[in-house]
């Protein structure tokens, strides 16, 4: 692959995408901005990056997007599919309308780009896909069925993508994070909090809300530059590596996951909705 790559990179109205928007754009790579609130990347374009309003739930908006890329460059060299957020919540109590859109946020969305993208990569015969995943798409913490389900299918699909698209010269590449200093956990305790109110799970929701909260409010958890600069390296590489698990706890939490019983693990992780921790 050329050195000056064209990217499109989704989920950079905030946090690590904004970030690594900037980062990419300073190696000298040409980036497209995605998100649904293009008015916070109008910034970015000091920095020679092009905002694309897209949401990844609408068919239309993921087509115009691609096709403005291609239109303007006439190819496409990296995927990054950024987009997501965590819906936490107990399974008979989160609508079925959320867990569908986190499926669609999470998973559906990023295939669909995945499949957009396709045919200009393989006539390129070139192309890298750089899908964010989590350590949540190889273990499991209390009340986030939906949010783990949305990971692990986006390591199976990965997974499967990467043995299809080899033959053409395209490679897949999935970061996954561990703990990371973001807004991530304050959102997925409100939704927990909202969903257990007045519940039979009203109590230990409460309680896992709260430790959430304080775990992504502690001075423990990586820096996002950690995502940023994995995501740079897998764009970068050469040779790509498979997978980059980075941050906080991320490997400790998939050792453990692996190591323990399965009842030891769901014992451990339902202290959390038992006692506060922070």
């Amino acid at each position: 692959m050329d050195t000056h790559k064209i990217i499109l990179l989704t989920g950079a109205s905030s946090g690590i995408g904004y970030d690594t928007a900037i980062a990419l754009s300073r190696q000298g790579h040409k980036v497209y901005a995605a998100a649904r609130r293009v008015e916070r990347m109008e910034a970015l374009r000091e920095y020679g990056i092009e905002p694309l309003r897209m949401d990844v739930t609408d068919e239309q908006s993921m087509q115009q997007a691609v096709q403005t890329i291609l239109n303007q460059e006439g190819r496409i060299d990296v995927l990054i599919n950024n987009a997501g957020y965590g819906y936490f919540g107990a399974v008979e109590n989160v609508p079925m309308k959320d867990a569908r859109n986190q499926l669609e946020v999470n998973l559906f969305g990023l295939a669909r780009l995945c499949q957009l993208v396709l045919p200009t990569m393989r006539a390129q015969r070139s192309g890298r896909i750089i899908n964010t995943s989590s350590v949540a798409g190889k273990s499991v913490f209390y009340y986030g069925a939906w949010y783990h389900v949305s990971k692990y299918a986006v390591e199976a699909f990965s997974d499967a993508l990467r043995m299809e698209v080899k033959p053409f010269g395209i490679e897949v590449v999935i970061i996954e994070p561990g703990a990371i200093k973001t807004n991530w956990g304050i959102i997925a305790a409100d939704h927990l909090a909202e969903t257990s109110e007045g519940t039979a799970y009203a109590e230990t929701g409460k309680m896992m809300a709260y430790n959430l909260r304080g775990m992504y409010q502690s001075s423990s958890l990586s820096d996002p530059s950690v995502v940023r600069k994995a995501i740079c390296r897998a764009v970068n590489a050469r040779f790509p590596r498979t997978r980059y698990r980075i941050g906080h706890l991320s490997g400790a939490i998939v050792f453990f996951h692996w190591l323990l019983p399965t009842r030891w693990w769901d014992a451990l992780l339902c202290l959390m909705g038992k006692r506060k921790w922070y």
